[in-house]
C-alpha cells in the first residue's frame, strides 16, 4: 500500500479540501396540475403524495 514520504502541511491540506463543495438540490415542479409545488426529482411529492401521475402515498 502506498504511504506518503513526507507530512503534508496544513496549508496544502486545507487548500486541497477547499475544493469539496456541495451544490444546491435541483428542484422541479410537481406533475400534479393542482399541486405544482417544488420537489426533488424522482421523489414522491411530499404535499400531494403523487409520483409519475399516480397516487403513491396519502397526502400530508
Amino acid at each position: 500500500m502506498a504511504v506518503p514520504k513526507r507530512k503534508m502541511s496544513r496549508s496544502n491540506t486545507r487548500s486541497r479540501r477547499s475544493q469539496w463543495k456541495t451544490s444546491a438540490p435541483h428542484l422541479v415542479e410537481c406533475s400534479n396540475r393542482a399541486c405544482r409545488t417544488p420537489k426533488p426529482q424522482h421523489v414522491v411529492c411530499p404535499s400531494c403524495g403523487q409520483y409519475d401521475g399516480r397516487q403513491v402515498t396519502e397526502p400530508a
